[in-house]
């Protein structure tokens, strides 16, 4: 079976996208995962800086918090990377429409970041038990993003301007800090929802 899949989208791929890749990542190593149990990977909604490597100063906010930021490229999203993907995080509630109108089916596996890490927290059962092999490790992924888009239709919930991450670029150092720490309030708790662990990895 293929791993749990989680895309990453931002405008340009070169920001906020690759710190949630690399981020989520190093959080789960944290929490005792291989780094290839869960496949996260990025893209962004334009091609510009397709090719490229990730921004200086968010490569730095990754460095200074465990995460690895080698081999980095960025891309443009395609619809491909959206089939491949089970759940899809995006960086602002325009790029859910522009990830929507890529493909229609993935409605109920994509969310903005902010409205995502909301809704986790109300889920607290219905997920299967917890392992740190590929299968239970997908298992429960499929199940959280089923409960998650289901808290979402039950409470009628719409993205909010707070779920959005502001997009630092060409900004100071502690503007991508800022960002930095909002992905890491949902990259830790979905990490140890992942792996069934509390955040202090037990």
């Amino acid at each position: 079976m293929a791993p749990f899949s989680i895309l990453c989208v931002c405008m340009g791929n070169i920001c906020r996208s690759p710190m949630a890749e690399r981020l989520l990542v190093a959080d789960l190593v944290a929490l005792g995962a291989e780094p290839d149990l869960v496949y996260v990977h990025g893209a962004g909604t334009g091609g510009w800086h397709a090719g490229e490597p990730m921004d200086p100063q968010a490569a730095r906010q990754v460095l200074a918090r465990g995460g690895d930021t080698a081999g980095f490229r960025a891309r443009k999203l395609l619809g491909e990377h959206v089939d491949a993907s089970d759940l899809v995080l995006t960086a602002t509630a325009e790029q859910v429409d522009f990830v929507v109108s890529l493909r229609p089916d993935a409605a109920a596996r994509t969310f903005v970041w902010g409205q995502f890490a909301r809704l986790l927290r109300t889920v607290t059962a219905g997920l299967p038990p917890a392992g740190r092999d590929a299968d239970s490790v997908y298992a429960r992924g499929v199940a959280l993003v089923d409960l998650v888009d289901k808290a979402r239709a039950d409470a009628g919930d719409e993205a909010r301007d707070e779920d959005d991450l502001a997009d630092p670029w060409g900004r100071p150092d502690d503007v991508f800090g800022v960002v930095a720490d909002q992905i890491q309030a949902l990259t830790r708790p979905l990490g140890a929802a992942l792996l069934g662990v509390d955040r202090s990895g037990r």
